[in-house]
């Protein structure tokens, strides 16, 4: 049998570029290792951060040095879109981490090449993406979360007489601390924690800055608990993981400098909890038609046994030492055997669907 070309789709214009590189170069190890090595051929491609694909062999050696390619390296005669990748790809492996890459645009162009690919559609990646909307699927599937109040770019900053009174609305309704967030982000990016009328204001400035779309969400004393799930439409939950670190909460700075945060897999909670945890992870990758991968992440409030849904996540990091895989790996599933199958998921959610009536 012919190997299965798998196109590994990573870099991309977001801020995270870096982290999407690092978490291709753990998939393309676990692609060429063991019986995966009989089964795909890999046929990388590289966007650059002005929005280039670039050729497999320009790809290849960004994969092997694990650093970016300057703007200014860019071939002068590369198209901005990789010809040659397009038609030889049987899958793709899109390992894009934010805007322009677990938004839906990607996998909006993805669908319209007729090409199976890894992870969610253009519906689950753009509600998993925009905080709002994803929040407002989660109420509809009746997952319970902390109280938010949703501002525009424009209540901000197009009406002084406006401004103030989306303030006072943030303090009655959720009261401090409470986050800015900018709804379409990944990666705690523009995130601040306030405390403040004063902060509040700088806040959602400065989160405006980044999106058009803000929320603010009320802060809650608990523990972070994370679920991975896998699967299409009957997914698999994994064990549950927790993450506690000692700065205000889990920053970008946080979540990416090693040993300033530390994991703990399985997280040490009842029995009933975790299965709670497990069950709720499922219903939001479902609620927001999540398929191949979802990391689900959770606030446990001790004191009352309470469980919040905080957000999903369909294209979590991926190396070797991220949350997903290191959640699967303790559920029996080691990373190579993990990428395998999310690989076979994508083709599988390709195929045609069987007309039952004909049956």
């Amino acid at each position: 049998m012919s190997k299965v070309r798998v196109g590994l789709l990573f870099g991309g214009r977001s801020g995270e570029h870096e982290v999407s590189i690092n978490s291709a170069r753990a998939i393309a190890k676990a692609l060429s290792s063991g019986e995966n090595q009989q089964k795909y051929e890999l046929l990388p491609t590289y966007i650059q951060k002005d929005g280039r694909w670039l050729p497999q062999a320009v790809s290849q050696q960004v994969l092997d040095s694990g650093k970016p390619l300057p703007e200014s390296a860019s071939l002068a005669d590369a198209p901005y879109f990789a010809a040659d990748a397009a038609t030889q790809v049987d899958v793709w492996f899109p390992v894009l981490h934010g805007p322009n890459g677990e938004d839906g645009t990607i996998q909006g162009l993805l669908k319209l090449m007729q090409v199976p690919f890894v992870g969610s559609g253009v519906l689950g990646s753009a509600l998993g993406m925009d905080k709002i909307a994803m929040k407002m699927a989660f109420a509809q599937a009746g997952l319970p979360q902390v109280k938010y109040v949703a501002v525009t770019r424009s209540q901000i900053w197009s009406n002084p007489c406006v401004f103030p009174k989306v303030c006072d609305q943030i303090e009655a309704e959720l009261g401090y601390p409470c986050f800015v967030k900018p709804a379409n982000l990944g990666s705690s990016v523009g995130i601040s924690k306030v405390r403040s009328r004063s902060e509040l204001e700088t806040a959602l400035d400065n989160a405006a800055s980044y999106d058009r779309r803000i929320i603010v969400e009320a802060g809650v004393t608990a523990r972070e608990l994370e679920c991975a799930v896998l699967g299409n439409d009957e997914p698999k939950a994994s064990t549950i993981g927790e993450i506690s670190f000692q700065s205000d909460f889990y920053d970008y700075e946080t979540k990416y400098t090693e040993g300033v945060a530390d994991l703990a897999i399985p997280a040490p909670v009842p029995d009933a909890i975790a299965s709670q945890i497990q069950a709720c992870a499922i219903k939001a990758f479902l609620a927001v038609d999540a398929a191949g991968l979802a990391r689900v992440d959770f606030f446990y409030i001790e004191a009352t046994g309470e469980i919040l849904i905080n957000e999903i996540n369909t294209m979590p990091g991926f190396t070797a030492t991220s949350m997903y895989p290191m959640l699967w790996g303790h559920s029996g599933v080691p990373f190579p055997e993990l990428v395998d199958r999310l690989v076979q998921l994508a083709l599988e959610r390709h195929e045609p669907a069987r007309d039952s009536r004909s049956e």
